[in-house]
């Protein structure tokens, strides 16, 4: 079912896909070829290029079609990328998209900087739009996920997180960026508050979902699927919901070898499928795919009042594809 969903977005899509990936080798031009080939090394390793292509059919659901969306969108594929740069520094991450990390292949100040470059390199063409309101997003979003990390890293380790917490840093980590891609569509499109609005919410909730779907694949799929080794979130220190449902409905002695496991130095390959066990024990898995489904139905309750038409229809299908994917 997966496959099948993916492949119809593709096929859906085929045409803008093409020209999206045309656009972003043609504006990535840097002064120094090293900067190429680091941003290069990320951006063309299989990237979905979901965030362009919402852009570009939430501007068309609100009547835009003046071909300009295809080249504003790479916009948010570019600021994507420019943050896995920098978290894959920051998380000391080995593998990236199934392929080594560039920090592993150049030094780290080095990727850093490529990802500056490429955050200032969105807000160029973001200027472009000559739409203010368009370049305020991109800075609400560069704020946002700034602090979505820091909260992260402060919060590393910390065996009594919240869900609430888990919320606000996966709402700036990650929604934030969808959210403001689907209402950079409807500024580009000068569309009425409204639909602004239905739109800037459609990606808030999908962008939720996403987050907890990836957050499940950590213990759910296999490096293979994954295109990194599984269990990362373990390794860093990162409680995700999975975990965060299970420790607060576990017996006392459960919770407390759930911790210990958490806090190990030493990641144990044992230890993580006895604790992926406690995770469908205690329903964290379920938890968090009820609590993912729930952001996908009000994402898609948001382009209710939106005319039928290809656009609404595609963006329906991420929808859903958000939480039924494998990788």
């Amino acid at each position: 079912m997966t496959k099948g969903m993916k492949q119809r977005i593709i096929e859906q899509a085929a045409p803008d896909l093409e020209k999206i990936e045309i656009a972003l080798e043609h504006h990535l031009n840097p002064n120094v070829e090293l900067v190429r080939q680091i941003a290069s090394h990320l951006l063309f390793s299989g990237g979905k290029r979901l965030r362009p292509l919402l852009m570009v059919h939430s501007a068309r659901l609100c009547g835009y079609n003046n071909d300009f969306e295809i080249e504003f969108s790479i916009i948010f594929e570019y600021l994507h990328a420019a943050t896995l740069l920098h978290d894959d520094v920051v998380d000391e991450a080995d593998i990236r998209r199934g392929k080594k990390a560039a920090h592993t292949k150049w030094s780290a100040p080095k990727v850093v900087l490529t990802g500056d470059f490429l955050m200032a390199l969105s807000l160029d063409i973001a200027a472009k739009t000559r739409e203010p309101d368009i370049i305020s997003v991109i800075a609400k979003i560069t704020r946002d996920m700034s602090q979505g990390e820091i909260d992260q890293l402060s919060k590393k380790g910390k065996l009594n997180l919240s869900e609430e917490e888990y919320r606000k840093i996966i709402e700036r980590k990650t929604a934030v960026l969808i959210q403001g891609t689907c209402q950079s569509g409807a500024i580009l499109a000068k569309a009425p508050k409204e639909k602004e609005t239905a739109l800037s919410q459609y990606g808030f909730h999908l962008g939720m979902a996403f987050q907890m779907a990836d957050d499940l694949l950590d213990y759910t799929a296999s490096a293979k699927e994954l295109g990194k080794n599984p269990g990362a979130d373990l390794r860093e220190g990162k409680l995700t919901l999975p975990l965060i449902h299970s420790l607060s409905n576990a017996s006392q002695k459960d919770k407390e070898w759930m911790q210990d496991a958490i806090a190990a130095t030493l990641f144990n390959p044992d230890q993580f499928k006895k604790l992926k066990e406690k995770l469908y024990t205690y329903k964290g898995i379920e938890y968090t795919k009820d609590r993912a489904r729930d952001h996908v139905k009000k994402a898609k309750a948001c382009l209710n009042d939106f005319d039928d038409c290809q656009s609404k229809q595609l963006l329906c299908l991420i929808a859903d594809y958000s939480i039924e994917r494998k990788v």
